[in-house]
């Protein structure tokens, strides 16, 4: 008769090493991301002027409801969608352009593709000092190339005319992040295999026909993601304008970013300052979520 001896299975232990290795890297971004996130929320909640620090006090959605009074925040909010909108179409559209044209091969092409992205490594804060002076109405060489080739009588005061401030701000802003897209794109155009375009060829296919039915299927997925990237980018940008501008004349220049800036740390109200960086959040989140679905949705179709 043989006896049966039951070996109960070992108790896997639980390996912490990783863990513990990535706690240091949790405990960075908590600090530095979530807890302001969730510290912006609650404040946003309150009357926290630091003017009247002894009057702080929970006044509820009052914030939420007073924004919309606000004639500088409804300005913002308009003024955002132009600044957003404007400079990420353009710099994609000049970043494909400047892709396709340094993916040719020529003379010097490495060269032209280091000065290119100059803009994208240079600092902000240089970046908008360089243009302010351009833009001066008084020396300014943007106003000394339009007289000499009789295009204005007299000169334009650029940041300080209401209606091309915020334009002008655009063009500085497209020309420092168009490297990006440039960079990004024809980095896509690497991946695509000649034997597509060679068979193409064979075919008789046109260059409009080869860049709709293989360069672009191709590049999508890294244009949705820049895309993406370059609109939450710009949304949150605030040095250019307030360095060029400061959001004026008036609120002719004025974003949510900046106006948040503005509010919670030049004139010391963390609760209204918090409240407009909830809505811009709001709305960037939002947006995200439908671009995702649309740009999903149109990978699919194809």
């Amino acid at each position: 008769m043989t006896s049966r001896v039951d070996i109960a299975p070992k108790k896997k232990r639980r390996n912490w090493t990783p863990f513990i290795l990535l706690l240091p890297a949790f405990i960075l971004v908590g600090g530095i991301i979530i807890y302001p996130i969730f510290n912006a929320v609650y404040t946003s909640f309150f009357y926290y002027n630091m003017t009247d620090f002894k009057n702080i006090h929970f006044v509820g959605l009052q914030n939420y409801i007073d924004v919309w009074k606000d004639e500088a925040f409804l300005a913002s909010l308009g003024n955002t969608v132009k600044w957003v909108v404007i400079t990420v179409i353009f710099q994609f559209v000049l970043g494909l352009l400047l892709a396709m044209l340094l993916n040719r091969t020529f003379h010097g092409r490495g060269l032209v593709r280091s000065i290119c992205f100059i803009p994208w490594v240079t600092p902000s804060v240089v970046i908008a000092l360089i243009w302010s002076w351009i833009y001066n109405g008084n020396f300014g060489i943007l106003n000394v190339i339009l007289r000499k080739l009789g295009l204005i009588t007299e000169n334009i005061a650029w940041l300080s005319n209401a209606k091309v401030v915020l334009y002008s701000e655009i063009v500085t802003m497209v020309w420092q992040g168009l490297p990006f897209f440039t960079i990004m794109i024809l980095a896509s155009f690497q991946t695509v295999p000649d034997a597509l375009y060679e068979a193409a060829d064979v075919e008789g296919a046109t260059e409009w026909k080869k860049f709709c039915c293989i360069t672009w299927p191709h590049i999508l997925p890294t244009v949705v993601t820049t895309m993406l990237l370059r609109v939450i980018w710009v949304f949150n940008n605030v040095d250019v304008l307030y360095l060029m501008s400061g959001g004026g004349p008036g609120y002719s220049s004025m974003t949510l970013s900046l106006n948040a800036y503005i509010k919670a740390q030049k004139s010391l109200n963390f609760g209204y300052g918090s409240t407009i960086a909830v809505y811009g959040t709001i709305i960037i989140l939002v947006f995200m979520s439908i671009y995702i679905r649309v740009t999903d949705k149109m990978k699919g179709e194809d």
